[in-house]
């Protein structure tokens, strides 16, 4: 869900020294340089898209020195929301990028990225819709340029028919799923598993939580 307008926003991600902000600059600045000239190292990329507040993918970079880390959002109002939090976070292997998914291989160059991590996405219940949803045949199109050979996705989510959807769009695409769960906390909170904000409410009602994981063959 999309956060009302928060004042000065942009300003405060464009004054943030771990954010970019994609609007004026290129692609091609940042597309197969991100170990480079961003984090100065060799270590695999991960990337969150749609991260929301940032409670997921900051918990991640904090256990996973060895990881570069992107957080990948499209609305200022909600990724300034994580900047507060990304200030206290002792860490230089976490970047926040505020961008449009659609963009994503403008920004990434092929097999530059090893991991996709998708988490409570927006469902897009219209069927008309369908192609926005980011396990779409549309989106794994664009995934599918930007994932190392043994680079794969996991998707966790709430919504039960978005997870449907999922399941077929991937096996239809051609790609593995490697493991499926309709209720991935029913024995108690999931081992080696970082909830998102969402995942936390959601868990603490009592409402199922599903997750996957796939790659391409």
């Amino acid at each position: 869900m999309r956060l009302r307008n928060v004042k000065g926003s942009q300003e405060k991600i464009l004054e943030n020294p771990y954010t970019i902000q994609t609007d004026g600059t290129n692609g091609e600045d940042y597309r197969g340089l991100w170990r480079k000239n961003i984090f100065k190292n060799d270590n695999p990329i991960h990337i969150e898209i749609g991260m929301g507040k940032g409670q997921f993918i900051m918990g991640l970079a904090k256990s996973n020195p060895d990881i570069n880390y992107i957080g990948i959002e499209k609305y200022s109002s909600v990724l300034v929301r994580a900047l507060d939090k990304r200030e206290n976070l002792e860490t230089d292997n976490l970047m926040f990028l505020r961008m449009d998914a659609e963009d994503i291989a403008e920004y990434f160059a092929p097999e530059e990225v090893s991991r996709i991590y998708l988490n409570f996405s927006d469902p897009w219940p219209k069927d008309r819709h369908a192609k926005r949803r980011l396990t779409s045949s549309q989106f794994l199109e664009r995934y599918d340029k930007i994932l190392a050979k043994d680079g794969h996705i996991q998707f966790k989510t709430d919504n039960r028919p978005l997870f449907d959807f999922s399941l077929e769009e991937i096996k239809e695409a051609g790609w593995t799923i490697d493991m499926y769960d309709f209720d991935l906390h029913k024995d108690g909170p999931a081992k080696d598993n970082i909830m998102t904000e969402y995942e936390e409410k959601f868990f603490n009602q009592g409402k199922s939580i599903c997750k996957l994981i796939c790659h391409r063959d």
